[in-house]
């Protein structure tokens, strides 16, 4: 990979200096790939900071290894390639990991077998799907661990909210976008509690990402790991369990039988899919016995064709399960109080 000619973005300021300076990599799968299907599981909301897609382009604020990174991705399916650039410290290492994150060895989608019509059209109609292995264990930890027993519309809130406080400014031309890089594992560890409270994260939640925090650069080896030891790894963290677990396993390691156990909307949605009636978790892994090694698979291209039980009754409202926090003196917040 070598740095690309400079070439102005439309409606964006030009980078300066040597470090902001894009590396380009046109990247030719052997079939052809979804980059909207495949990347959809790693968006966390439609207002996630670290994702814009602007101008013909996919831009992603992503924190590699070496430091944080712009990505900008432009798939071509009629002439079979993807082209990206990539700005900022960690652009080496995104652009070289590029086609993991896009499911380049997602092998097991060749071999796949569907024992169930339903499962069989949902292949069908996406064959560009494949399960992305990012390599980055805190980028679907962190918002993972958030999620955990909390409606989406508040997971997503939440995590926004950290980021755009906590997170920094894409480099390059991701800034002007409004691209936000999520924290740290060091900016993790020093947002007080009060931040978490702002922003709807319960002292359990934000505990549990403290927890994941310090031990960052060991969680980050996992995903050099086999499967069976990274989960081992992720679940030793008190306050991670087996849904944790699974929600990271599919985006990080790529692993394709991480299905969401522990997730009654999962089991219930797939029972219905497949069977006609909602399913628990115990029914849900005598129903997908057949697929064993792909049980994530099926999850997946089903929730791409929108096989959802009917739903009954109102929508349910977001939970005010925690107090309403005021302003600190200092700037921040702090819990316990109702605003007046």
């Amino acid at each position: 990979m070598t740095p690309a000619p400079r070439r102005p973005v439309p409606g964006v300021p030009p980078a300066t200096g040597p470090a902001l300076r894009p590396v380009r990599r046109v990247w030719r799968p052997d079939g052809p790939v979804d980059v909207r299907a495949t990347w959809g599981v790693l968006r966390r909301g439609a207002g996630d900071p670290s994702w814009v897609v602007a101008r013909g382009a996919l831009w992603r604020g992503i924190r590699a290894p070496q430091g944080p990174a712009t990505l900008r991705l432009v798939p071509h399916p009629g002439e079979g390639v993807v082209e990206a650039e990539a700005w900022g410290a960690g652009a080496a290492w995104v652009l070289e990991h590029l086609p993991g994150m896009l499911g380049e060895g997602d092998e097991g989608r060749a071999t796949f077998v569907a024992h169930h019509g339903v499962v069989a059209d949902a292949l069908r109609r996406n064959p560009g799907w494949r399960v992305p292995r990012t390599g980055l264990v805190l980028e679907s930890l962190v918002p993972a661990v958030i999620e955990q027993k909390v409606t989406g519309q508040e997971a997503f809130s939440g995590w926004r909210r950290i980021v755009r406080r906590f997170g920094e400014p894409a480099p390059g031309p991701g800034g002007p976008l409004g691209l936000v890089v999520a924290p740290s594992a060091p900016t993790l560890l020093s947002i007080p509690s009060w931040e978490w409270l702002g922003a709807g994260v319960s002292p359990q939640r934000s505990d549990t990402v403290q927890r994941v925090a310090r031990v960052a650069s060991r969680l980050e080896e996992a995903a050099d790991l086999d499967r069976v030891a990274a989960r081992r790894r992720l679940t030793s963290i008190p306050g991670v369990g087996v849904w944790t677990a699974a929600e990271t396993a599919h985006r990080a390691f790529g692993d394709p039988d991480s299905v969401s156990f522990g997730d009654y909307h999962v089991a219930a949605n797939i029972g219905w899919a497949l069977t006609g009636h909602p399913v628990d978790d115990q029914g849900l892994v005598e129903l997908l016995r057949p697929y064993a090694g792909q049980r994530y698979r099926v999850q997946r291209l089903l929730e791409l064709v929108g096989a959802l039980r009917p739903r009954r009754g109102p929508r349910m409202a977001p939970r005010a399960h925690l107090p309403v926090a005021r302003r600190h003196p200092r700037g921040g917040r702090e819990p316990g109080a109702r605003s007046a």
